[in-house]
């Protein structure tokens, strides 16, 4: 009795060795997957998945996420070719606005130093204004596609963040004076000194009073504080949070701003996620907030 008692504990034993080691092959063949994935998603590489276990079960799951992630590679290559042909097109574009136009603003020019009736100078002032329009229009996408074929191009250095938007919000005094904005302005005493393009943040800086000014209820506010945190905000009651959630994407528009290509705040992601920062919008009581931060490294 004794000895089949030893037995079975035996067995038993066995049993729960064997189990310990399945669990174990198991738990191993998890990880690799884990870590495969991972690797596949971040690299562009056509390795599939490859695991040491021989279950099947496990190998039909290895099987499985390799058709997947094929899948995936396909979709990916897709949008990165649709990608750079839309790139690719939107350089075409401004290039071909531009000459055309610098002709027509050129025979208005001359159009004007003849003798005319005062319908036909009302009828070249409006052409005129149109013709504005569309030039901004073009030097909006020629910018934009300049910084997508340059997106590498950034040279960082020390900057003093508070100069660089004083010297923004300065710039457009005139204009922010016609619409009659008075900006609150809060700037930070003590130096907020970052590695950053000043080139680059002087546009981002540029284009997000822009933004203020072409959606603002007649406010802006502008705040750097002591942690380099940046913020533009402004009332915007013409907004709502659909569209504050859109303004970032590429090409979108709003029916407040129809003289806008935009991108420009696609571009001020662009180059703030280019140097490193981070860009994001809120809206709250019909408050439209951007903020910008740049971490100190």
């Amino acid at each position: 009795m004794e000895v089949w008692l030893w037995v079975s504990i035996g067995i038993l034993i066995a049993i729960i060795i064997a189990l310990f080691v399945k669990m174990h092959m198991l738990q191993k063949s998890v990880k690799e997957i884990e870590t495969a994935i991972v690797d596949r998603l971040i690299t562009d590489t056509n390795v599939l998945i490859d695991i040491s276990s021989s279950d099947k079960n496990v190998c039909r799951l290895a099987n499985t996420v390799n058709g997947q992630l094929r899948k995936l590679r396909t979709e990916r290559r897709r949008f990165q070719q649709g990608d750079l042909e839309l790139k690719n097109a939107v350089t075409n574009i401004s290039h071909d606005l531009r000459t055309p136009l610098t002709a027509i603003c050129g025979y208005l020019e001359l159009l004007e130093q003849e003798e005319k009736s005062a319908t036909v100078n009302r009828y070249i002032e409006i052409m005129k204004d149109r013709v504005d329009i569309l030039k901004q229009l073009s030097e909006e996408l020629f910018k934009y596609s300049v910084i997508i074929s340059a997106k590498n191009n950034i040279t960082t250095e020390q900057v003093v963040i508070n100069t660089v938007l004083e010297e923004s919000i300065a710039a457009f005094y005139t204009v922010l004076t016609k619409r009659n904005i008075v900006p609150e302005i809060q700037i930070s005493e003590t130096k907020i000194v970052r590695m950053l393009d000043r080139s680059a943040l002087s546009r981002v800086f540029s284009n997000l009073i822009s933004n203020a000014i072409k959606y603002s209820d007649g406010d802006l506010k502008i705040v750097l504080s002591e942690k380099g945190a940046i913020a533009f905000s402004n009332m915007a009651s013409e907004l709502d949070e659909i569209q504050v959630g859109r303004l970032f994407d590429r090409f979108y528009t709003v029916e407040a701003a129809r003289k806008s290509t935009g991108l420009g705040l696609t571009i001020s992601k662009t180059l703030v996620e280019q140097m490193k920062g981070t860009i994001s919008a809120t809206y709250e009581n019909n408050r439209l907030c951007i903020h910008i931060f740049f971490p100190d490294k």
